[in-house]
């Protein structure tokens, strides 16, 4: 099992935060592994909402969806994915900072098929560079968007 937490800090209202990484499609907009996300229907987001995507992780492209198993509008937003290979729950938690604006928490819990256990330290230095990268990412998207 590969489990990273990170915690970032963005001077945006916190609703503006969730807004952004709770759908899903703005992904390929901070994310760089992420080359395409679909949502699937027409449903406003929440619990049963999925998406379709196409990332790369590894040096190796993964198209999996993912459905949101929990939703709580503004807060709380958990997913889980499985694509056969690399299954898991993802889940972006936004806290309210008067004043300052908001803390973005994300998790990652990841299981890989057998044949991939061997490598999953790798595998977990390389999800924490990439999520690294990406934060720093969504932080110039938002101070971008503030000018």
């Amino acid at each position: 099992m590969i489990s990273v937490e990170r915690s970032l800090e963005i001077a945006r209202p916190a609703a503006q935060v969730f807004a952004f990484v709770a759908d899903q499609t703005n992904a390929p907009r901070w994310q760089a592994g992420v080359h395409h996300v679909t949502r699937i229907g027409d449903l406003p987001l929440g619990v049963g909402t999925e998406h379709e995507f196409q990332r790369r992780f590894a040096g190796r492209v993964i198209k999996s969806r993912s459905r949101f198993a929990e939703y709580d509008e503004g807060r709380h937003v958990a997913f889980e994915f499985d694509d056969g290979t690399i299954s898991g729950r993802g889940s972006y938690d936004v806290i309210d900072l008067p004043g300052t604006g908001a803390r973005l928490v994300s998790r990652l819990d990841m299981k890989t098929a057998r044949w991939l256990r061997l490598l999953e330290p790798l595998l977990r230095r390389v999800l924490i560079h990439d999520i690294d990268r990406d934060d720093r990412k969504l932080e110039r998207l938002f101070e971008a968007s503030a000018k």
